[in-house]
C-alpha cells in the first residue's frame, strides 16, 4: 500500500513538473476550374494605365470581404462568412487539390468546431477515418490513451484524412453559395491607402494584373505567407522537420488510434488517412542535419535508424514504403501570434499563428478562431469604418487565447518532453511522463482532454 501511495504521489509530482515545464516554456518563448465562379458578382471593371504603359484593371468594391488563400482556414472562413450573408471574394494561388503531409488529423475539439460551422459533411465521402485516441510507445512498452468522449454524440471523434480531399470538399461547399466567389490568382501585395488596407493587388491565372477592393481583407495564405510581414511581427522558429511516408497493406496495432513512438532522436507518428493507408511522420530535430533525399541518405537513415524503432506489426510495410521512394519532407514551424493593429485587415490560420504539429492542433485552433470571428462580426452590418472595426476586432486576440494558447503551449512542451536527450533530468522527465500517462484513468484524462481540444472547447463554447 505504501509503495502504491508513493507511486501515485510521484505521479502527481511528475504532473506538476510537466505543468511547470509547460508554463516555463510558454513564458520563455490548387487547378480546379469547376470551383471558380466565372461571374464577378455584379462588380464592374475600371482600366487604368500606369506610367510604364501597362494596363491595370481595378474591380470596383462590391465585396464585403476579401480572403487571401483557400486552404483549411480560408475555405472554412469563406463558407462561414458567406453563409452569414457577406459578399466574399476568395483569391487562391492554386485551386487544384493540395498534396501535403500535414493537416491530416483533426482533433475531436476541432470536429466540434466544424459542426458549429455546418461543415461536418466535408469529412464525408473522402474515406476519412475516426480516431479515438493515441497509443504511446517507449523502449518496447506501450499504453493506449483514449479520448474522453462519453458526453458527446457518437459521431464525435478525431478525424483523419487526406488533407487535399478535405480542402476540396470545403472549397466546393463554399462555392455553392451565390455570394462567394472563388478565383485562382496570386496576391502580390496588399492595397494600402493612408494606413488602411483597402484590398489587394493580384495576378490572375492568365497573368492579368488586377486590384480588388473590400472594407475587410483577411489573409489566410498559410505557413509560407508572403503577406504576413505587413500585418504582424513574424518570429518563425523551425524546431524540426517531418519526413513523410504512406504505409499500405497493414493495420495499426491499436485500431483507430494515432501511434506516437518516443524514439531517438525524436518522435515517430503513425495514423490512418484512409481505409487502406497509414501516414508515417518521422521527426528530425533541428539540431540534426536532415538527410538528403536525392543521394539515398534519407532512405538509409530511415532503414538503419528509424526502422528498428517501428512497432513489429508495421515494420515490413515501413520498409516497403521506403523502398517505394515516395518520401517527402517539410519544415515544422512555430510562430506566436504577434499581430499589428491594422485597419482593414486581419490574419488567420497558419499565416497568423503556428505551433509544432506533433499534437495535430493546428486545424482546431484555426476553426476555433473562425467561430469566434463569425460571432464578433455577426452584429456588424457595415464594415466600412475601418478604424472602428479594427478597434472592435482587437477583442478577437484576447478571446482566442483560452483555446489557442492551451493547444500551442501543449504542443511545444510535449515535443520537447518527447524528444530524446543526453541530459539526465530530461531523460527522467520523459520517462516520468510516459509512466504517468500509462497509469490511465484520472491520470491521463486531463492531459488527453487538453490534447483533443475538448476541454478547451468547453471553455471557449461556454465563454461565447
Amino acid at each position: 500500500m505504501g509503495m502504491d501511495f508513493e507511486f501515485i504521489l510521484g505521479g502527481i509530482t511528475v504532473s506538476t513538473m510537466v505543468l511547470l515545464f509547460v508554463l516555463f516554456n510558454s513564458a520563455s518563448k490548387k487547378e480546379a476550374t469547376g470551383l471558380v465562379h466565372a461571374e464577378n458578382n455584379g462588380s464592374s471593371m475600371i482600366t487604368t494605365t500606369a506610367e510604364n504603359g501597362n494596363q491595370h484593371q481595378e474591380i470596383s468594391p462590391t465585396s464585403d470581404i476579401i480572403i487571401v488563400g483557400a486552404g483549411v482556414a480560408g475555405s472554412a472562413l469563406a463558407y462561414t462568412l458567406g453563409k452569414e450573408g457577406r459578399r466574399v471574394h476568395v483569391i487562391e494561388r492554386d485551386l487544384s487539390e493540395p498534396d501535403r503531409i500535414v493537416g491530416e488529423l483533426l482533433q475531436p475539439g476541432g470536429y466540434l468546431k466544424l459542426i458549429e460551422l455546418d461543415l461536418q459533411d466535408c469529412v464525408g465521402e473522402i474515406d476519412a477515418q475516426q480516431v479515438f485516441g493515441y497509443a504511446l510507445y517507449k523502449d518496447g512498452k506501450n499504453t493506449k490513451l483514449s479520448y474522453s468522449l462519453e458526453k458527446f454524440d457518437s459521431d464525435v471523434s478525431g478525424k483523419s484524412f487526406h488533407n487535399g480531399r478535405f480542402i476540396q470538399r470545403m472549397r466546393e461547399k463554399a462555392s455553392t453559395l451565390p455570394n462567394v466567389k472563388l478565383e485562382q490568382g496570386t496576391v502580390t501585395s496588399l492595397l494600402e491607402e493612408n494606413g488602411i488596407i483597402r484590398g489587394v493587388n493580384y495576378k490572375t491565372r492568365n497573368g492579368q494584373e488586377l486590384t480588388a477592393k473590400a472594407p475587410l481583407t483577411i489573409v489566410c495564405d498559410g505557413c509560407f505567407s508572403n503577406l504576413r510581414r505587413s500585418l504582424c511581427n513574424p518570429k518563425v522558429d523551425v524546431p524540426s522537420h517531418f519526413v513523410g511516408l504512406v504505409l499500405e497493406n497493414c493495420n495499426l496495432p491499436y485500431e483507430n488510434h494515432g501511434h506516437v513512438i518516443l524514439g531517438d532522436p525524436s518522435p515517430i507518428l503513425f495514423y490512418p488517412i484512409s481505409s487502406t493507408e497509414i501516414r508515417c511522420l518521422v521527426d528530425v530535430p533541428a539540431g540534426k542535419k536532415l538527410p538528403s533525399l536525392g543521394n539515398g541518405d534519407m532512405a538509409r537513415y530511415l532503414k538503419t535508424v528509424v526502422a528498428p524503432q517501428v512497432p513489429p506489426e508495421l515494420h515490413a510495410s515501413f520498409i516497403a514504403a521506403v523502398d517505394k521512394g515516395n518520401i517527402r519532407s517539410m519544415p515544422n514551424r512555430s510562430m506566436p501570434a504577434s499581430p499589428y493593429s491594422t485597419p482593414g485587415a486581419l490574419l488567420m490560420g497558419d499565416a497568423f499563428n503556428m505551433r509544432h504539429p506533433l499534437t495535430g492542433g493546428g486545424m482546431t485552433v484555426a476553426l476555433s478562431d473562425i467561430v469566434l470571428l463569425r460571432n464578433l462580426l455577426r452584429p456588424l452590418h457595415d464594415l466600412h469604418d475601418a478604424n472602428a472595426l479594427c478597434k472592435y476586432l482587437e477583442s478577437f486576440y484576447t478571446l482566442r487565447k483560452p483555446m489557442a494558447s492551451t493547444i500551442n503551449t501543449l504542443a511545444g512542451a510535449l515535443y520537447k518532453v518527447f524528444c530524446a536527450s543526453p541530459d539526465p533530468a530530461s531523460k527522467e522527465l520523459r520517462q516520468a511522463c510516459f509512466d504517468y500517462l500509462s497509469l490511465g484513468g484520472v491520470f491521463s484524462d486531463g492531459p488527453i482532454s487538453l490534447l483533443s481540444g475538448c476541454l478547451c472547447y468547453h471553455f471557449s463554447h461556454y465563454q461565447g
